[in-house]
């Protein structure tokens, strides 16, 4: 069973007479790395939040984990999938750094413990410890990016979504990044990167989809890329 299913998914906006995706059908499974490329205003970020119900589409169904995604409620399509979003300043709302990271883990219910354990580990992963007590939005966008993608990473969802995640990062930033993510599709959490960063997604994504003008174009199997190299 395919962890999120789109069944001839349309989708669009209220003053556009003109769908911004239709037709689409698609599968994304657990343990496995796919990217969606495709120019900008192909569709690629429309798609990515009507999987998280975000939007609803107008045509269609999408099914996640087995059941309509329409019988979930936001939460709890949050509490199964990590959505780290094109622009950080969107999802960055805590006071310090270090509870923007702790905010997913103590609303599962973790032990504070645990949490302050998580929490070290991905300041001192992704370099913001020295930022710990700062507040989030004066942060460069750098350091947004990699605070935004440590909050979703720590909570570990099921799966993870991430529109754009390399924007901001330098050459070895990507690469940490990119460590991390090998090794979370290895534990099982499949992934689908939204990306125009070419050489990254060659790196690690063994499924690569391409869209333009809201519909799927090209499909290419590359098994075994994302978690092995």
């Amino acid at each position: 069973m395919s962890f999120l299913e789109l069944r001839q998914v349309e989708y669009c906006y209220s003053k556009k007479r003109d769908p911004v995706v239709t037709d689409i059908n698609l599968k994304l499974d657990q343990k496995t790395i796919t990217a969606l490329v495709g120019p900008n205003g192909s569709g690629k970020t429309t798609l990515t939040r009507l999987m998280i119900g975000v939007l609803q589409p107008v045509k269609g169904d999408i099914y996640l984990a087995g059941r309509p995604l329409k019988d979930y409620t936001l939460a709890q399509v949050g509490g199964l999938i990590g959505y780290v979003f094109q622009n950080p300043d969107l999802q960055l709302f805590c006071s310090s750094v270090a509870d923007e990271i702790a905010f997913g883990l103590s609303r599962s219910g973790h032990d504070p413990q645990i949490i302050r354990e998580k929490v070290d580990y991905y300041l001192d992963y992704f370099e913001l410890s020295k930022y710990r007590g700062a507040f989030p939005l004066h942060l460069s966008q750098g350091e947004k990016q990699r605070l935004a993608i440590a909050a979703v990473l720590a909570h570990e969802p099921d799966y993870l979504i991430l529109d754009e995640p390399t924007i901001g990062l330098d050459v070895y930033r990507k690469r940490l990044l990119a460590d991390h993510l090998r090794k979370a599709a290895a534990s099982g959490r499949g992934m689908l990167l939204v990306s125009h960063d070419l050489a990254f997604v060659d790196k690690l994504a063994d499924r690569v989809i391409t869209i333009e003008n809201g519909r799927i174009q090209s499909e290419h199997e590359r098994k075994g890329i994302g978690i092995c190299s």
